[in-house]
């Protein structure tokens, strides 16, 4: 596996408070309760990313430092009717000073949920990060609760939303289906110089 080893390196609310940039920098976004931090903590190897039967438990950057050179950042999630509009205005603000600087970024992971139909702001999110020139990732999560005709239906449908995304990474936290390629994508994007 790529993740040798894995810290906690900053858990940002303020955009003075983001962590030196290192070699490369990959992010983890999508919609509140899509799988986000299980998928990275069986991609870490340990469970170090907060998980929670509450949707919107992250509500900062919080960013992993893996392998010693890299940054994984995990973004909050959109799409969380009961966060109050002061908190998604500054949540807001946070992720534009994000992307206004110069970090290394090298790709964005943006999962979707599979068992659902394809979200108004899924598509949103990935419009605004192409529109920024970012290199984006499209990972289906919890392909493990379709059975496989209903998959193979449902990656069309997004092959033909999400045609630009660079790549289409369907995966499963909790069967490990599709992460030995995730792990081998993530390897590829931060080998770039």
């Amino acid at each position: 596996m790529f993740v040798k080893k894995v810290e906690l390196s900053a858990d940002v609310h303020d955009p003075k408070d983001f962590p030196k940039a290192l070699k490369g920098e990959v992010g983890f976004i999508g919609r509140s309760n899509v799988g986000k931090s299980s998928l990275l903590n069986a991609i870490l190897g340990q469970k170090i990313a907060k998980t929670s039967s509450t949707p919107g438990k992250t509500r900062s950057l919080v960013f992993f430092k893996v392998n010693d050179f890299y940054h994984f950042v995990d973004f909050p999630g959109y799409g969380y009717a009961k966060s109050s509009k002061i908190e998604r205005k500054k949540w807001g603000t946070l992720i534009n000073n994000y992307f206004s600087r110069s970090r290394p970024r090298r790709a964005l992971f943006l999962l979707i949920d599979s068992r659902i139909p394809i979200q108004s702001s899924d598509i949103s999110a990935f419009e605004w990060l192409i529109s920024m020139g970012e290199k984006v990732v499209i990972v289906p999560t919890k392909i493990d609760k379709l059975k496989k005709h209903e998959l193979s239906k449902k990656m069309v449908d997004i092959e033909k939303v999400f045609r630009d995304a660079d790549e289409l990474l369907p995966v499963s936290s909790v069967t490990g289906d599709g992460l030995k390629i995730l792990d081998k994508v993530l390897r590829d994007y931060l080998a770039e110089e």
